[in-house]
């Protein structure tokens, strides 16, 4: 079982593994030496030689070989290890890299959770694979060849007898590789689908438990995690059914050359020092190959990680952007239209203009297509029906850098990292001075709390110690810091009080006067003082205008509005229309 793509892929390991394999035959070398000076000794005790001098050398090479061989198995280890190191960042280097290249977009061709679990137990197994199974590979080739070079010239019978037994073990090993790889498959399949599911539960656990479903996702979970149980116990079995069999081939032909042996002892064609060589070292014809069957099964699990990891690398990458000649920073979408699938689409035959220095908004009910356009524009997904420009160059044609230092998309899940305040700001801008940081701080009203706390103060992941407000203002500022022409806030303002809406708001409105801001939002009244106003309803652009000629129209802009002012009034809200 030798995989070329991953040799191929895997350059700088070979180094290390040719090592290993080189000081394991130093080592069988070594081993030979003194299973010979031990035969030796014992034929000389057994014929009654009295030869001090050469007593003492064979003595001494058989003790000496202790040691030897003990240096030579912890560098033979080094070079295992090394060769598993440099496979694990290789591999892992190859996997960020392919990611990057991807982009934004890699969502829609792989699930995270499957990608986290390849990029982390599958490297590992490729670890076993390159440190322990594939040096193993040719040293259980090399070692049988060199005992029987070393036999031969006792007698060819018995050193023919073990040679030609040993081929048996592989033979088994190929007879269950078929088998084996269908069923590595499935578990790896299996493994990866619990994951998700393991994964998607830890993040709603919350939710889980407001609705008192976390029993019944209990259930389900064990039902997946014994389903995973089964296959993990079909691949045990498998294994130790395998590893039973090639112990029996390689006791029996040890035997058989042990026995061949003594029949050639017996008969005098044989002398009693390589009668002692075959029986010493017979199961040294068996030991390399029995131990590349007992890595054969975790090799295994290496090649169908492997697949899966190369199935990740072999992912299209789409064309990518190397423009940053834009003339402006208008956007303008035409005749855009995009489905999550094929049977639906989010959005359909979508005309928008979005003027440079203009604030425009988007509103809609829950599920009208408002965020997919954010999607598109920020090329988290891929516009295939019509065209997105922006600053006259068709969005897909924009460097990927060019588009970040135009666009800053703000939205209710923007992330707050571990680390400290100072840190999540300054992600926006690596160099920003405290007068810069004080400054957004102040601009969104987190002054105080700042100041009490110092910028130095520990934030939790996703900002659990802090409010939502607290959370949805931090974002901004960082939005703010990172001062790009281009703002997108996409329900920036959602799930927050009424304060901090106000607050976003009113900064809104504020860097209008400099920068394009256009605002994704289902609350009616934070789009008043827009530009223009588009109405989005089943993926469709029902109405367009200003917040007056709206109302005026009396159409399904005033219709939302109406429902929305009376919602809020019965919740003791104030509105004004």
């Amino acid at each position: 079982m030798f995989d070329k793509r991953l040799m191929k892929e895997i350059t700088e390991s070979r180094r290390y593994s040719i090592g290993n394999v080189v000081l394991q035959w130093l080592g069988l070398c070594v081993n030979v030496l003194m299973m010979y000076a031990i035969a030796f000794l014992i034929t000389a005790v057994w014929s009654g030689f009295t030869n001090g001098y050469v007593l003492a050398v064979c003595g001494m090479i058989a003790l000496g070989a202790l040691p030897a061989r003990w240096i030579i198995t912890r560098a033979a280890a080094y070079m295992s290890f090394q060769a598993g190191r440099t496979v694990k960042k290789t591999l892992r280097r190859r996997i960020w890299q392919k990611l990057l290249h991807l982009g934004s977009t890699y969502a829609e061709q792989t699930r995270t959770a499957e990608l986290v679990q390849t990029s982390v137990e599958g490297v590992d197994q490729l670890e076993t694979y390159f440190g322990a199974y594939l040096p193993q590979l040719f040293y259980a080739v090399l070692a049988p060849v060199t005992l029987f070079l070393v036999l031969v010239w006792f007698d060819w019978r018995p050193a023919l007898v073990l040679l030609v037994c040993v081929p048996m073990i592989p033979m088994t090993i190929i007879a269950v590789q078929k088998w084996a790889k269908k069923l590595l498959s499935k578990y790896w399949g299996q493994y990866t689908e619990m994951g998700d599911s393991f994964l998607e539960n830890l993040q709603g656990m919350t939710t889980l438990k407001i609705y008192q479903a976390d029993a019944a996702r209990n259930v389900k979970m064990n039902e997946e995690a014994e389903k995973f149980r089964k296959m993990t116990m079909r691949v045990l079995i498998m294994q130790l059914n395998s590893i039973s069999i090639m112990d029996l081939v390689a006791y029996t032909g040890a035997a058989l050359g042990m026995l061949v042996g003594i029949l050639c002892y017996r008969s005098g064609s044989l002398s009693l020092t390589g009668c002692l060589l075959v029986i010493l070292l017979s199961a040294e014809f068996f030991l390399p190959m029995r131990t590349l069957g007992s890595y054969f099964h975790v090799a295994m699990n290496g090649m169908a990680a492997a697949d899966r990891i190369f199935a990740f690398l072999d992912l299209e990458e789409k064309e990518k952007g190397t423009r940053s000649d834009l003339d402006g920073c208008s956007i303008v979408l035409q005749d855009v239209s995009f489905g999550y699938s094929d049977d639906r689409e989010a959005l359909h035959h979508i005309n928008m203009h979005i003027p440079e220095h203009s604030f425009t908004a988007i509103v809609g009910e829950s599920g009208s297509g408002k965020s997919t356009i954010a999607h598109l524009l920020m090329k988290q997904r891929t516009c295939e029906n019509g065209t997105i420009t922006l600053g006259g160059v068709p969005v897909e044609e924009v460097a990927e850098d060019t588009l970040f230092d135009t666009i800053t998309c703000i939205t209710d899940r923007s992330y707050l990292f571990k680390g400290s305040l100072r840190e999540n700001l300054c992600m926006a801008k690596e160099d920003a001075s405290e007068e810069e940081l004080w400054d957004v701080l102040k601009r969104v009203h987190l002054e105080d709390f700042a100041a009490e706390r110092g910028l130095d103060t520990e934030i939790q992941e996703e900002g659990k110690n802090l409010s939502g407000g607290q959370r949805q203002r931090l974002a901004l500022a960082r939005g703010l810091l990172h001062d790009t022409p281009v703002y997108i806030f996409d329900e920036a303002s959602s799930n927050i009080d009424r304060e901090s809406e106000a607050m976003i708001l009113e900064e809104i409105l504020h860097m209008r006067k400099t920068k394009t801001i256009l605002m994704i939002t289902h609350r009616m009244h934070n789009c008043k003082e827009a530009d223009a106003i588009y109405v989005l309803k089943d993926g469709e652009i029902k109405e367009s205008g200003t917040h007056a000629s709206l109302c005026e129209a009396d159409g399904l802009y005033k219709e939302m509005l109406m429902q929305q002012s009376a919602l809020e009034q019965y919740a003791g809200g104030t509105y004004e229309a």
